[in-house]
């Protein structure tokens, strides 16, 4: 983050991030990036992980940031992949069927003026 001026000290505290308060700061980064090693499936490592995301005050935060940036890998607000995929593709359909609701009310609209 740049300095407020060219004047300012460099060693300003950083502005509060909502990470700060994740009850996953401080874990092994691998930990919620499942990928099965050693004869363990991946999806017991994603319920060890999800066990971070259970009680965390941030939990929304973390999973809209994993929505906005479409992160592919990991758990992500108590959600792993698969389960994001599913919320997305769930989100673009209902918005596609309200889309066709929409323009199905317009013609009704415009067609007794014609």
């Amino acid at each position: 983050m740049p300095r407020p001026s060219r004047y300012a000290p460099d060693n300003l505290p950083r502005p509060k991030h909502w990470t700060d308060d994740a009850a996953c700061a401080g874990q092994v980064t691998a930990v919620f990036f499942p990928v099965g090693k050693g004869g363990v499936p991946a999806s017991v490592d994603a319920v060890y992980a999800k066990t971070f995301c259970a009680g965390c005050p941030v939990r929304s935060e973390c999973l809209t940031h994993a929505l906005n940036f479409r992160e592919d890998y990991g758990v992500w607000g108590g959600l792993d992949e698969d389960e994001r995929a599913d919320l997305l593709r769930t989100g673009r359909l209902a918005a596609e069927r309200q889309r066709r609701q929409e323009r199905a009310q317009e013609k009704a609209d415009a067609a007794p003026a014609a």
